[in-house]
């Protein structure tokens, strides 16, 4: 399956979207934190070893499945210098290795999770066999396909989704029905639905063919269905929407199911530029 032609016109490289206020904002922020060193949280320490998610971790502490010296850890609070001498389910946790990111083109009618109640196929059925444990950075829903970075690093995935570091998201969405480039433009005000508040989101009526239109869509905060609330809530019946880009990476060269690494000095400058 191949993606629809795209207008023809010069593609910048998205870092991130420079949050309001200049110079002022900046300032406000104040001088970038240092780089931690000495104690860390026994969470952060498992999550860049690729364990789990903080989170996660967190939870088999409760349960008692991580270990230090043969002692149970009984709080997540637990402050060490290393992972060394740490256990989870009984087995010494390894030395972080180098930090992978991994672009795959999610198809459509899968999940992005590990296991399905429901019995539907999973991002992890359509990834090759032998990969190490990987998490995928945000998530795409059952009929969304497109661009679904993977890491095995819990640090760089939890760099990378929440909306305070403003890493742009890329759609293309095909939907039925009217809609105006001022009403889309409007968007780039942010909008509240059902109680709900969405974000800046840049719009641009790309083309259309009767009652049917591609819209490309930019936004930094990916709330659960937000393209397709959107743009229901402005009478449009989405048929097909595909995530183009995550921050500078896209989906060039892929074809659904297709997975490939980003170069080492890409997710490093990628990395550097990040709040």
């Amino acid at each position: 399956m191949s993606l629809p032609p795209q207008r023809t016109k010069p593609k910048a490289v998205p870092r991130h979207r420079p949050r309001s206020g200049g110079a002022r904002a900046e300032a406000r922020r104040g001088p970038p934190k240092p780089r931690e060193e000495g104690p860390q949280r026994i969470a952060k320490l498992l999550a860049r070893a690729g364990i789990a998610s903080r989170r996660d971790v967190e939870r088999m502490i409760a349960e008692g499945r991580i270990a230090l010296h043969g002692e149970a850890v009984t709080t997540p609070a637990t402050l060490l210098e290393s992972i060394e001498g740490l256990t989870v389910d009984g087995r010494p946790v390894r030395p972080a290795a180098a930090t992978r990111l991994l672009r795959f083109y999610k198809p459509l009618g899968t999940i992005t999770a590990a296991r399905d109640p429901k019995g539907r196929a999973t991002i992890y059925d359509r990834l090759p066999a032998g990969q190490p444990r990987l998490m995928p950075v945000g998530r795409l829903d059952f009929m969304t396909e497109g661009l679904l970075l993977i890491t095995h690093d819990g640090e760089l995935k939890r760099q990378l989704e929440p909306p305070r570091t403003a890493v742009v998201r890329r759609y293309r969405a095909r939907a039925f029905g009217i809609v105006s480039q001022i009403e889309l433009e409007r968007l780039a005000e942010g909008i509240t639905i059902e109680g709900v508040h969405y974000g800046s989101i840049e719009a641009n009526l790309e083309r259309r063919t009767g009652r049917n239109c591609w819209i490309e869509l930019s936004l930094t905060e990916g709330k659960n269905r937000e393209v397709r609330k959107v743009l229901a809530h402005l009478g449009l019946q989405v048929s097909r929407l595909i995530r183009t880009a995550y921050g500078p990476f896209d989906l060039a060269g892929l074809e659904p199911c297709g997975v490939d690494e980003v170069p080492a000095v890409a997710l490093a400058e990628f990395r550097s530029s990040l709040r």
